[in-house]
């Protein structure tokens, strides 16, 4: 969620701090802000607001801003309201620090350091951080044993990055809970929230553990865990698979959309031949694919909604029982997990809060002997991630870089990865006829092609969505696998264009729903020609029947035509079990338009961020 960047470095570093914010944009902040040690003093300057709103007060005071040490910072608003004295950095005497994550434990700690004689300026939990910082170099005349002193005292998530104006050419960053990265350089070094913040300076890369604190200088890196010197691995990317460029799109959401086909291709590739699955894919785990007598899927968001419709992959075709769960009431209901689990964690960025607390409780479980057989799998668009290094197996979504914060191609390419792994059980386990395997891994070849077509519907979708424009409220209606689609549907419409929506399986209607049903609401149904339809036409009868208007992404052999009050757009026909697939980007479309129409931010919606790493 926050962002941040540091950098000690010969050159000045402060363009290289607000490119590095600029470039954490689409996680989600209300202010930014940023301190450079020059001349020996902090020199701070924080905005609300956009990033460029610091970059212009910056550039109309930069002399004082020119040094070769600092941190900066993109906030999102948890303690304390989006407000200049509440931005990062938090500064105390000679002691700045920037700071993602929750101290939940800062009211108490507050209430110590008001006894001490430290003044407050904001409501944060951050400032608490900063004034122990200062407190503890005291005694220890130290910044990183300061740092290490007051680490235990914090509870909850976080990471830091902390300078001393006594120490110029010392950066100090812990990680533990959230995502910390150190960029390698020549002659200078940095840290981000995410590699993304420094690819204009370095493709080297080192990924921190759980608890490491490490001492940033210009020409070294002392990582420590446990008080103890320990080494971490240098991680070179290739830059050019990082690509955050807009091109001809006015959003990132919709050239997102527009890359589905090829990420959804490269991603069955990764794991099919033409009509059967490559004899490589998940080869060195299948012992531990073939003891697995349940599945648990743990996510939230969109790959919660991605594993619902796996859910019905896995009971359908291996007759394999899986649940779904929401990872953040899935960690606190004490929940029974069967032996051979196979606990499956789906996550785009890899550095979500509640799924990876979620995993680590059940983890924690299985090494004290509560669960036995555990196996811990993620499916994950970020290879270098904390979530891929803590699961036994990894398969990756080969989606690219996604900066828009309403997942797309995240979304299809996290499908036809589960659905390759769905295969992979069924084939392990001898659960799936080999003509049934051979059948839907020749059809997922199709999915590229049938995405082409889909993305042809565009002006056709846009040109519907202008009746959703003036609209306060929206169903979405599916039936079996097309029902957690409706959920993504309507998940999309209210981040996005703030429109409340809801999805619900078609059957439901008459069970609540139907009730809301007039004229002035639109009601979208997802109806491909499967063995639902029938079923579905019926439920659309019920809608008609009290003047609801219905919008409906129907199979080009379905046999609807648009009539009045019923709004038919065509989708190529697929086959039934990877339908989601296809008719995810119709149904993203329609948000897409629908919140250009109303004038909202796109790509950074209100109130959210791409990457949720605070409960």
């Amino acid at each position: 969620m926050c962002g941040i960047v540091g950098a000690v470095a010969e050159r000045n570093i402060s363009n290289v701090l607000l490119e590095g914010l600029k470039r954490l944009e689409y996680r989600g902040y209300d202010s930014a802000g940023l301190t450079i040690i020059h001349e020996g003093e902090l020199h701070r300057e924080r905005q609300v607001g956009k990033v460029q709103a610091l970059v212009d007060a910056v550039k109309n005071n930069s002399e004082s801003f020119k040094g070769h040490i600092g941190i900066a910072h993109t906030r999102w608003a948890t303690h304390g309201e989006p407000a200049q004295h509440n931005a990062h950095p938090h500064v105390s005497g000679k002691v700045a620090v920037v700071h993602n994550g929750i101290v939940e434990n800062y009211g108490p700690l507050k209430e110590e350091l008001i006894e001490k004689g430290y003044t407050f300026t904001s409501e944060t939990d951050t400032e608490v951080v900063a004034h122990l910082v200062a407190e503890a170099y005291k005694e220890t005349n130290n910044l990183l044993k300061a740092v290490e002193k007051i680490v235990p005292l914090l509870h909850g998530a976080f990471a830091l990055g902390v300078i001393h104006v006594d120490n110029p050419d010392e950066l100090i960053t812990v990680r533990l809970g959230s995502p910390l990265v150190i960029g390698v350089g020549i002659g200078e070094n940095f840290i981000a929230s995410d590699q993304l913040a420094l690819l204009p300076v370095t493709n080297r890369f080192m990924y921190l553990e759980e608890g490491d604190i490490a001492v940033i200088k210009r020409d070294s890196i002392q990582v420590f865990a446990d008080g103890q010197p320990v080494e971490r691995n240098i991680t070179e990317l290739d830059a050019k698979n990082h690509n955050a460029d807009k091109g001809e799109f006015k959003h990132y959401m919709l050239k997102e959309i527009y890359e589905q086909p090829d990420a959804v291709a490269r991603t069955v590739e990764m794991g099919a031949t033409s009509n059967d699955l490559k004899e490589e894919f998940l080869q060195r785990h299948e012992a531990l694919l073939a003891k697995v007598r349940n599945i648990q899927v743990l996510a939230c968001g969109t790959s919660y909604h991605a594993g619902l419709i796996a859910k019905y992959w896995f009971e359908n075709l291996t007759r394999l029982p899986c649940s779904v769960e929401v990872a953040s009431e899935f960690r606190y209901r004490n929940p029974v997990v069967v032996d051979d689990t196979l606990i499956i964690c789906l996550s785009q960025s890899g550095e979500t809060a509640d799924t990876l607390s979620a995993l680590r409780e059940t983890q924690r479980r299985a090494k004290v002997g509560e669960i036995k057989g555990l196996t811990t799998l993620s499916v994950c668009n970020v290879a270098t991630s904390s979530l891929v290094r803590e699961t036994d197996i990894f398969i990756p979504t080969l989606a690219g870089v996604e900066i828009g914060v309403a997942s797309t191609k995240a979304f299809t390419t996290q499908l036809a990865a589960l659905m390759l792994l769905v295969l992979k059980v069924g084939k392990v386990q001898q659960r799936i006829e080999p003509e049934q395997l051979s059948e839907i891994v020749t059809e997922m070849h199709k999915l590229k092609g049938q995405l082409d077509r889909s993305l042809n519907l565009d002006q056709a979708i846009e040109a519907m969505g202008q009746k959703f424009e003036a609209k306060h409220s929206t169903l979405f209606l599916g039936r079996g696998v097309q029902f957690p689609l409706a959920l993504e549907g309507a998940l999309k419409l209210k981040e996005i264009s703030y429109i409340h929506a809801e999805g619900y399986a078609a059957g439901e209607l008459k069970h609540g729903p139907l009730a809301l049903v007039d004229k002035d609401m639109p009601i979208v149904v997802l109806a491909p020609k499967d063995s639902m339809l029938d079923k579905l036409k019926a439920n659309m009868q019920e809608v008609h029947a009290r003047h609801g208007e219905l919008f409906v992404f129907a199979s080009e052999s379905s046999q609807l035509v648009s009539e009045e009050r019923l709004h038919v757009i065509h989708v190529p026909d697929v086959n039934e079990h990877l339908a989601p697939i296809v008719y995810s980007i119709p149904v993203q479309f329609l948000s897409y338009h629908v919140a250009v129409m109303r004038g909202t931010d796109v790509d950074q919606p209100r109130n959210l961020a791409k990457s949720v790493t605070v409960e």
